[in-house]
C-alpha cells in the first residue's frame, strides 16, 4: 500500500535497467585535481569495488577499507543486484577526508549523491557513507523515442533485465487505447517452474487507491456527498470526534487529511482481527491529528481507508460490492478484486542477493488503501475506462487527474492520482509497492500512451520498466509550435 509518485525516486535508486553511460563527465581539471585527493581516490576505489561481478572483491574492500560498513553488506548486496553498480557522472573533492559524487545506475536511469568521509589518521580507512537517491541533475535528459524504436529497445532492456534477474512479471505498452506491446516474463511460482502469462494476476498493492478515488468521485457526481464535506458527516461516531471535524474529504485524497499511516506496532498486534475497513476504524480511530488538516502533505494509507469507510456509508453498500458493480463490471475487469495478498507467490531479496518467497503476514485482503490482485489487461481496462468516461464525467475526471496540491518530491497528488512529468511528457497514475510486490499504472501524455508495469519481485522491479518507458515515450511535436 505504497504510493508510487511520491517514491520514485526513492525506491527506484536500488534498482535499475541497462543504459550505455560514459564513466563520467568530469572536466580535465576535476580529473587531474582528484588524482591528488586522497577521498576522491578512496571513493573510486570503493566505487571499482562495489561495481565489481565478484562479491568476495567488494567484500574484501570492506573488510580491509570500511569495517564500518560490515554490518550492511547483506543489503549493500541487494543494492548491486538491483542496480548492476553506479557510474560516476560527477565527482566533488570537498576536503582531503571528505568527497562527493553523483551517480547513476548502470541499469537504470536514477540517480544517486554518495558522500564518503575518510578518518583524518588513516586516510586509506573509510569512517562514513551518506548514500541517498536524487532528482536527475539539470541538462540530463533521455532520447525520446519512435514508437517502433521505442518498442525495439524495451524489448531489448527486459531481455537484459530478466536475463540479469531483476525483473519478473508482466508489461503492456498501448497507444489510444490500442495495445503495441504487452508480454510476460519470468515465473509466477518459481518451485515449480509456472510461468507468468498474461492472465497472470499480480498483487497491485496501492493502485486499488485509483479504484478509491473513483468511487469516491462517482458519489459526488451523483450528489451523494461532497468533497468537502467533513469525515463526520459520514462517521459521526468517530472516536476521535475533534479529528472527524475537521478533516474533509478532499484532504484525504490528496493525503493532507494528518491521519497518518497504517502500518507499526498496532497493525501487527492486531493483524489477524482486521477483516473489514470498520475494523480499521476501530483499531485507529482514536489517534490524534499528525498536522493541521491541509497544512502539509503526508502520504497516508488510513486515509484511504478512511475514504472507503466514506463509500460504504454513502452508497449503502460494502466497499468491494460496491466497486466490483461501479468501476470493475462496467470497464469489464473480471480479473480483479481483492484476495488476500498471500495467494499470489511473490518474491524479496529481503536484503540479500537472492530471491526467495515472501513469508510474512499479509493483510487479509485487499482494502480501500492496496493488497487487491489485477492483470496488465484488467488495467488497460480501467484506464480505457477512465479515458472513455465510462466511469466519470469530464470534469471530475480531469479533476482527479490534474495536480491539486505540491509535495516535497517535487510531483503533484490530483484526487488519488500522482500526477508528474517524464523527460516533457506528463503522466497520471499509481504504483503499488512491498516486500515481492511492484506494480505501476501510468497514463501519459493526454493519454495517449498508458503504461502497465506488474511484478512478483520487490520494487522497483515494475518501476524501473515503466520508467524507461516513460523517459523515452514519443515526443509529441505538436506541443513545440
Amino acid at each position: 500500500m505504497w504510493r508510487s509518485h511520491c517514491t520514485r525516486n526513492l525506491i527506484l535508486i536500488t534498482v535499475g535497467l541497462t543504459v550505455a553511460l560514459s564513466p563520467s563527465v568530469r572536466t580535465m581539471a576535476e580529473t587531474a585535481h582528484s588524482a591528488k585527493n586522497p577521498a576522491a581516490q578512496e571513493l573510486k576505489r570503493w566505487l571499482t569495488a562495489f561495481d565489481s561481478t565478484n562479491r568476495a572483491t567488494y567484500h574484501a574492500f570492506i573488510f580491509k577499507d570500511f569495517p564500518a560498513r560490515a554490518a550492511h553488506s547483506t543489503q549493500d548486496e541487494g543494492l548491486w543486484g538491483n542496480t548492476g553498480g553506479f557510474d560516476i557522472r560527477k565527482l566533488q573533492e570537498k576536503t582531503p577526508t571528505e568527497a562527493t559524487a553523483v551517480l547513476q545506475e548502470r541499469s537504470g536511469d536514477e540517480f544517486a549523491s554518495v558522500t564518503l568521509h575518510l578518518d583524518p589518521a588513516n586516510p586509506h580507512r573509510i569512517i562514513r557513507m551518506d548514500l541517498f537517491p536524487i532528482p536527475r541533475p539539470a541538462g540530463v535528459s533521455f532520447p525520446h523515442l519512435s514508437e517502433k524504436d521505442l518498442i525495439a529497445a524495451l524489448r531489448v532492456q527486459l531481455r537484459r533485465s530478466v536475463t540479469a534477474g531483476r525483473f519478473s512479471g508482466a508489461v503492456l505498452v498501448a497507444k489510444n487505447g490500442k495495445l503495441i506491446f504487452e508480454r510476460a516474463y519470468g515465473f509466477a511460482d518459481r518451485e515449480h517452474h509456472a510461468p507468468n502469462t498474461l492472465d497472470t494476476r499480480f498483487t497491485i498493492g496501492s493502485i486499488n487507491k485509483l479504484f478509491t478515488s473513483v468511487a469516491i468521485l462517482q458519489l459526488v457526481q451523483a450528489g451523494k456527498l461532497r468533497l468537502d464535506d467533513p469525515l463526520s458527516r459520514y462517521l459521526p461516531n468517530y472516536l476521535n470526534h475533534a479529528l472527524a471535524t475537521k478533516v474533509t474529504v478532499r484532504e484525504l485524497l490528496t493525503n493532507t487529511g494528518g491521519t497518518g499511516d497504517i502500518w507499526g506496532k498496532a497493525y501487527d498486534q492486531h493483524r489477524l482481527e482486521l477483516h473489514t475497513l470498520a475494523d480499521y476504524v476501530k483499531l485507529y480511530g482514536d489517534r490524534p491529528l499528525r498536522f493541521e488538516p491541509g497544512s502539509r502533505w503526508e502520504y497516508s494509507n488510513y486515509g484511504f481507508i478512511l475514504l472507503g469507510r466514506i463509500v460504504e456509508v454513502a452508497s449503502g453498500e460494502s466497499y468491494d460490492k460496491y466497486v466490483r458493480e461501479h468501476i470493475f463490471d462496467p470497464a469489464g475487469m473480471s480479473s480483479t478484486g481483492p484476495i488476500p495478498e498471500s495467494q499470489p507467490v511473490s518474491y524479496t531479496r529481503n536484503g540479500t542477493g537472492k530471491w526467495h518467497p515472501v513469508i510474512e503476514q499479509p493483510p487479509y485482503r485487499g482494502t480501500s488503501a492496496g493488497g487487491g490482485y489485477s492483470t496488465v489487461g484488467d488495467l488497460l481496462r480501467f484506464a480505457n475506462a477512465l479515458d472513455q468516461h465510462k466511469l466519470l464525467k469530464v470534469q471530475l475526471t480531469n479533476q482527479a487527474t490534474t495536480g491539486q496540491v505540491k509535495n516535497q518530491y517535487g510531483f503533484y497528488d490530483g484526487f488519488g492520482f500522482g500526477v508528474e512529468s517524464f523527460n516533457g511528457t506528463q503522466c497520471f497514475g499509481h504504483n503499488g509497492a512491498g516486500a515481492g510486490v511492484n506494480a505501476d499504472l501510468e497514463i501519459c501524455g493526454n493519454s495517449k500512451w498508458i503504461v502497465i508495469s506488474l511484478a512478483n519481485l520487490d520494487p522497483p522491479a515494475a518501476q524501473q520498466i515503466s520508467g524507461y518507458i516513460m523517459d523515452r515515450l514519443p515526443l509529441d511535436r505538436r506541443k513545440l509550435k
